[in-house]
C-alpha cells in the first residue's frame, strides 16, 4: 500500500515498499463494536503458529497448562512477505508470539493468561497453518479453507471431548475425525510419504521445544512444566 502524492489517493496494490502493511480508522467505523472498547472474557482462546517442519496437526485442543507452554514458547516461522531478508520459511521461537514487544518477563504475561482462561473457562486450540505432508520443499501447505472449517468446527462446539485423542507426542489431543476433512491432514504422520522420516523431523522438533523452554525453569508453575512436549529420544 502507497499514497500516491499525485493523484491524493491510497494504492492498496502497490507492495513495492512492503507487503504487511498497518492501517487506522474510527472505531465507529465498525457497526457492531463496543464504545468501550472492552468485550467480556473469550469462550475459545485460538494461538496460530505456523509449523514449516510439517510436524504439528492442523488443530490441537489445550488444556489451560497446555496454551500457556505453548504461549510461552511461541513456536511459529519467520516467512517471506512478512520478514525482511526471509525467502524460506525459518523457524522460530517467539515468547508469547510476540518477544520483541514484551516489557516484562515472560512469566507475568502466562500467569495474566492462565488466570484469564480459569476465570473464563475457556477453551483452548493451537491452530497450525504451516506444512502437511512434508516440510516446507516436500509437502504442501495447509489450505485455508480447511483452517477456516476446523476452526469453525471449533467455536461453534463441532469438535467435542468425545472426538478428542491424546496425541502420544505433544501430549494434548487432536480431532479423531472432523466431517468434510480427511483424517490424513488431522493426523500429519498419515500424510508423509515416509513414516521413518516423520519421526526423525517429529523428534527434532519436540527437542527444540525442550531445549527452548529450559529458559522458564524455575520461574513459572510446576503444572505448566508438566504439560511440556516429551522429550524425544
Amino acid at each position: 500500500m502507497i499514497f500516491d502524492q499525485a493523484t491524493r489517493q491510497i494504492d492498496f496494490a502497490n507492495d513495492s515498499i512492503t507487503m504487511n502493511t498497518r492501517c487506522a480508522y474510527p472505531i465507529n467505523y465498525i457497526r457492531n463494536s463496543s464504545a468501550t472498547g472492552m468485550a467480556g472474557l473469550p469462550r475459545n482462546i485460538i494461538m496460530l503458529t505456523c509449523d514449516a517442519f510439517g510436524v504439528l496437526p492442523p488443530i490441537a485442543s489445550l488444556t489451560a497448562e497446555e496454551a500457556v507452554y505453548q504461549f510461552l514458547s511461541g513456536f511459529t516461522s519467520k516467512i517471506a512477505g512478512t520478514e525482511g531478508g526471509i525467502l524460506t520459511p525459518q523457524p522460530t521461537f517467539s515468547t508469547c508470539f510476540g518477544a520483541p514487544f514484551l516489557p516484562r518477563p515472560p512469566e507475568i504475561y502466562a500467569q495474566l493468561l492462565k488466570e484469564k482462561i480459569d476465570s473464563g473457562k475457556a477453551k483452548c486450540w493451537l491452530v497450525n497453518t504451516g506444512w502437511t505432508g512434508g516440510g516446507y520443499g516436500v509437502g504442501s501447505r495447509i489450505s485455508i479453507e480447511v483452517t477456516r472449517k476446523l476452526i469453525s468446527e471449533a467455536i461453534n462446539g463441532g469438535i467435542t471431548e468425545s472426538n478428542l485423542v491424546i496425541d502420544s507426542n505433544f501430549g494434548f489431543k487432536v480431532p479423531e475425525s472432523v466431517q468434510g476433512i480427511p483424517t490424513n491432514i488431522l493426523h500429519p504422520k498419515l500424510n508423509w510419504p515416509d513414516e521413518a522420516q516423520y519421526d526423525n523431523t517429529r523428534d527434532k522438533l519436540i527437542n527444540m521445544f525442550h531445549e527452548n523452554f529450559k529458559q522458564f525453569e524455575g520461574k513459572i508453575d510446576e503444572s505448566i512444566l508438566l504439560a511440556a512436549v516429551k522429550i524425544a529420544f
